[in-house]
């Protein structure tokens, strides 16, 4: 069972995105429509949309690059403090920082939706992603790559590439799985629910990752 949407009290622009977000990690951005998301957003005016972020298309460009810069900001900020103390010193502890800064700290943990939002574009339209980000925001990640690259120097570069891309699909399709059963309050949800499972979910890529 999905929540209803609520208009909030967030400015016009904001309260569209957030609205826009949810409803295109629970149906896809081709299962939403214009009209759609400015009613659920409690705009009277269903041309709202279109005067603040000019088209559909632009609005999921903003939202791609308002998570994807969340994360990295997140992911840089963890490897800034973990260097500084000579870390990261285990294949682990770098999933940690890659499940950890997906999750988002500023809402409530039902509420979360990039993660489903971002596989849905990438399912569906590849294209808009890869123009949204090019290059950018994801220097966080490429620090990732480079500290598992060092930590396992000793496995082959083609081998270690092949996990990596592995790596990726299996991080963001197990944080959509868990948004997406997290956002289903008809029953309880006490395995994702509880902090311990982002540090199993981690210790499962890294197994991934280092199998040999």
């Amino acid at each position: 069972m999905k929540t209803p949407v609520t208009p909030g009290r967030a400015e016009p622009a904001a309260q569209i995105k957030a609205v826009a977000l949810k409803l295109f990690a629970e149906r896809g951005i081709d299962g939403v429509s214009v009209r759609e998301i400015a009613t659920a957003a409690g705009q009277k005016n269903h041309a709202a949309l279109t005067y603040h972020f000019g088209s559909k298309d632009r609005l999921i460009r903003e939202l791609i690059v308002d998570g994807a810069r969340a994360i990295d900001d997140r992911r840089n900020a963890w490897l800034d403090q973990a260097e500084a103390g000579g870390g990261p010193r285990t294949v682990l502890e770098v999933m940690e920082c890659l499940v950890r800064t997906s999750v988002s700290l500023d809402a409530p943990t039902c509420s979360e939706c990039y993660n489903r939002f971002l596989i849905g574009v990438q399912m569906s339209n590849r294209n808009i992603l890869t123009d949204a980000l090019g290059d950018r925001w994801n220097s966080g990640y490429q620090r990732c790559l480079r500290h598992i690259r060092r930590l396992m120097a000793d496995v082959s570069p083609a081998s270690l590439n092949q996990r990596l891309v592995f790596m990726g699909a299996a991080l963001g399709g197990i944080m959509a799985a868990r948004e997406n059963e997290l956002a289903d309050h008809s029953r309880p949800h006490a395995m994702w629910s509880r902090d311990a499972t982002l540090s199993h979910i981690a210790k499962s890529i890294a197994a991934l990752v280092e199998q040999r």
